[in-house]
């Protein structure tokens, strides 16, 4: 590709449009573009509007020979989340994004990729940029039972259980600083595909959840994990995330991923000991509202 320009980035709020064109670049690093892949996958089963009303907005990158080499998605309120770039990928995409005039409240990507991109951000708006946290992300390799096995059994959490899984969702995004996606429309479509298991004491009380996307390009991503504070420490999480796991590679699935938070080193010893390996570094950086002055 010769000099790069902020306007060799397509942008569309098309969804078909995007993954006629971004599909099979996507597909083609399943792992790496998980993100991407089950956010437009659940956007095409639940409406433009899942996340919010604002519509999300999609773009790609194309060589000279028509071949994509980079696709970002924004669905506000979330970060912009953008596939790898070169640094000079990246300044072309703010300098784009700059001149759009729409809030950008910060932005997810693979680790080096996040960096140009805030850096690029910054030089070009004057925002002041933060990183905010880092990821790892996992490919479940061969799956390992946790020892010791905490009492209970697994359970698919249905239409019965939509208040709780309101509740535990809504306890989860305060502790992980998610930035609002509703939670009842996130039950409803996780019930909608039985998309999260319980780990529940034999009298029927749950005492973790673990929760999986729908299947998309060979994959999956076990998201979100959560035990309520008084019931931590005692292995209910990952009896939950082993079960969700094995049910993923019994059904076929080649990909089985998680994203960790790199600051809690208990759930990354945890999802080692069951099984997961490394594949890259993400990392997320938060935009300020205003400009920096001086």
């Amino acid at each position: 590709m010769g000099r790069m320009r902020p306007d060799n980035w397509c942008l569309t709020e098309d969804l078909d449009e995007f993954l006629s064109r971004a599909g099979d670049f996507l597909r083609s690093r399943p792992a790496l573009h998980t993100v991407p892949l089950t956010v437009t996958d659940a956007l095409r089963r639940r409406g433009l509007h899942l996340y919010g009303e604002e519509a999300p907005l999609f773009g790609l990158l194309e060589a000279d020979d028509g071949t994509v080499r980079a696709a970002f998605l924004h669905t506000p309120p979330f970060p912009v989340h953008v596939t790898g770039l070169t640094p000079r990928e990246a300044d072309a995409l703010a300098a784009r994004y700059a001149e759009l005039g729409r809030p950008l409240p910060g932005v997810s990507a693979p680790q080096e990729t996040a960096e140009h991109f805030a850096a690029a951000w910054r030089r070009h708006t004057g925002t002041a940029v933060a990183a905010d946290r880092r990821q790892r992300l996992y490919r479940l390799d061969e799956l390992t039972e946790p020892e010791p096995r905490p009492q209970g059994r697994a359970r698919t959490a249905g239409p019965a259980d939509r208040d709780l899984l309101i509740r535990w969702f809504e306890e989860f995004q305060e502790i992980t600083g998610g930035v609002g996606q509703d939670a009842g429309n996130w039950a409803d479509a996780r019930i909608s595909h039985g998309g999260v298991t319980f780990w529940e004491a034999h009298d029927g009380e749950p005492l973790a959840m673990a929760g999986a996307t729908p299947e998309t390009a060979g994959q999956v991503r076990i998201a979100p994990v959560y035990t309520p504070a008084a019931l931590r420490g005692r292995g209910y999480a990952g009896a939950a995330t082993a079960e969700v796991s094995r049910a993923a590679r019994e059904a076929g699935v080649a990909e089985v991923l998680l994203f960790t938070d790199l600051a809690n080193p208990t759930s990354n010893g945890l999802y080692r000991r069951i099984g997961y390996r490394p594949v890259a570094d993400f990392s997320v950086w938060r935009f300020a509202g205003t400009a920096l002055g001086g």
